[in-house]
């Protein structure tokens, strides 16, 4: 599949790594549905990206949203071969903090938006993609979750953060084995630490602290990079059921 001839769907594509994913789409001739529960920050991102853009509001967390704004993404931007999920959150949270123990509908929260989103999206995104004329290769689209290097180095405070980022790793395979009659692909991106609007509040000292544990490039990870991977990803058919680091070699300390 060519960059050009896709019509994506990015989830959470209304700031930080899913504008940088909508961006560079854009500007390779690709068209792009953002969804996004923020409808403010969803729309203006959809009208700077231009007449390739359109924006769906979505709450990954709803079943029935899911698969509404996936039916009407497809329909506005005449077909969907390619769902980059990024809609998210952190979840930071001790399981014993301060105040007590973690509740349990914190953690849940967690799970609804990152894990169970996730995968509402995929099944909602490869139901429709199935229908598509196959490539050469035989290829109907491409499903890509936004994991975290958290899924393998979670740092104390994100139990549920990493919980969530671990499962979106372990079904990439699954999934991919199962989509392959198809010709739907699977994968997850591992990004480190990435310059997000999460790190925009962050002093500048807190700042270079995370960059210098990077080994190379020294600095923090920019969102455009993470875009650059997810474009190569659509690109090379071989790339299926894994997960792929995205961190510069970094390797996450307890604390």
């Amino acid at each position: 599949m060519k960059i050009q001839d896709a019509r994506a769907v990015v989830t959470g594509g209304a700031s930080g790594l899913g504008l940088a994913v909508a961006r560079r789409l854009i500007s390779s001739g690709a068209k792009v549905a953002i969804l996004d529960v923020q409808e403010g920050p969803g729309r203006a991102a959809a009208e700077t990206l231009g007449s390739g853009a359109c924006f769906v509001r979505c709450d990954v967390t709803s079943e029935a949203e899911v698969n509404a704004a996936m039916a009407a993404a497809q329909e506005q931007l005449g077909g969907l071969n390619l769902l980059v999920s990024c809609a998210g959150v952190i979840g930071a949270g001790r399981v014993l903090g301060k105040n007590g123990p973690m509740a349990g509908e914190f953690f849940t929260r967690v799970v609804q938006i990152n894990l169970i989103g996730t995968f509402l999206c995929d099944k909602a995104a490869a139901s429709l993609m199935q229908a598509n004329e196959p490539t050469e290769d035989g290829e109907r689209g491409l499903l890509v979750h936004t994991s975290s290097v958290a899924a393998f180095e979670g740092q104390i405070g994100q139990a549920a953060y990493s919980a969530t980022k671990a499962a979106l790793a372990g079904m990439t395979l699954p999934i991919a084995r199962e989509l392959a009659r198809f010709g739907i692909r699977c994968i997850s991106i591992a990004p480190g630490i990435f310059h997000t609007p999460m790190v925009d509040g962050m002093t500048p000292e807190v700042q270079a602290s995370l960059a210098s544990q990077i080994p190379f490039p020294r600095r923090l990870g920019k969102p455009e990079e993470f875009a650059q991977l997810v474009v190569a990803a659509f690109e090379i058919p071989m790339l299926n059921g894994e997960t792929i680091r995205l961190d510069g070699a970094v390797r996450m300390q307890p604390q």
